[in-house]
């Protein structure tokens, strides 16, 4: 069978524009991503974090092609309280940062073609190569091929989380969100809001739970629904569509059987993911050797 190009709007994306000669020190020293290695036209997976090292917001940062600006690419719903929380922290700082009503598409499958790249400011997902393309400020004609609903379903399948579905405000680690695994974290830039924590949370292997991709012969129940392990609840799911997932897991309990709403759960964590969760399991196994 051919492969297509999966064109969707997000509805439910927003992008901010960071402007300013003090832009890129800026949002340096209060996000988790590494802005000052971004070349004009390339992007990171970054997040806000609380003082305490918790999640606040995650979102795409994009170098403007012409270098004149950043863009924050966020969900909707979060991006006023992301504006608010970055720009307390302006004081003489050379910046402002705006909506600026563009469209986010997501497209995946074969790459684009060149016409639709070329009339849309485009950037890779920066994540896991599969996870396609974003195309933002593309023209309202532009032809959509699939629904917001697919590519849903697209990156459950390869275990990306969606922060506002799948992370608690003030609650969740960046690490348990697999930000760690996937780009989204700079262990070499120096220090920015919640670093401590991260870092000490990082070197010393604390990590007790992660997003887990998973799997049921029935279809998933809502969010925030347990999931038991020998009658005691070992997480519980996050996002899902139809009969995929994903479950905010103890890593100790993958290897047990894993039920939600009464139906069996199937881990099925991606090879990027696979090598964290033995690493965690053998470091909390109080019979493995330690290392010299």
């Amino acid at each position: 069978m051919p492969s297509v190009t999966h064109v969707a709007l997000l509805e439910n994306r927003t992008v901010l524009k960071l402007s300013g000669a003090d832009r890129v020190k800026f949002l340096q020293g209060l996000v988790t991503a590494d802005i000052a290695a971004l070349t004009p036209g390339s992007a990171a997976w970054s997040a806000c974090l609380t003082p305490q090292g918790r999640w606040h917001a995650d979102f795409f940062v994009l170098a403007d092609p012409d270098d004149t600006c950043l863009l924050l690419e966020c969900a909707t719903e979060q991006a006023e309280s992301l504006r608010s929380q970055l720009l307390r922290f302006r004081l003489r700082s050379d910046v402002q940062l705006e909506p600026t009503g563009m469209r986010v598409l997501a497209a995946w499958g074969e790459r684009p073609e060149a016409a639709l790249l070329e009339n849309a400011i485009t950037f890779a997902d920066p994540r896991v190569e599969a996870a396609g393309w974003r195309l933002l400020d593309a023209p309202p004609e532009t032809t959509l091929t699939a629904t917001e609903q697919d590519y849903n379903l697209h990156r459950l399948v390869l275990g990306l989380p969606d922060g506002v579905q799948d992370c608690e405000v003030g609650r969740t680690l960046v690490a348990e969100a697999n930000m760690d695994l996937l780009g989204g974290v700079s262990w070499t830039k120096g220090c920015y809001m919640g670093q401590e924590v991260t870092a000490r949370m990082h070197y010393r292997t604390l990590v007790k739970k992660r997003l887990v991709p998973i799997a049921s012969t029935a279809p998933l129940p809502a969010p925030g629904t347990p999931v038991l392990a020998d009658g005691v609840e070992v997480g519980t799911l996050r996002s899902s569509q139809d009969h995929i997932g994903l479950a905010l897991l103890k890593t100790a309990a993958l290897e047990k059987t894993l039920l939600c709403d009464g139906h069996k759960l199937v881990p099925r964590p991606p090879a990027w993911l696979a090598a964290a969760l033995d690493a965690a399991n053998s470091s909390s196994n109080p019979e493995t050797p330690e290392r010299s």
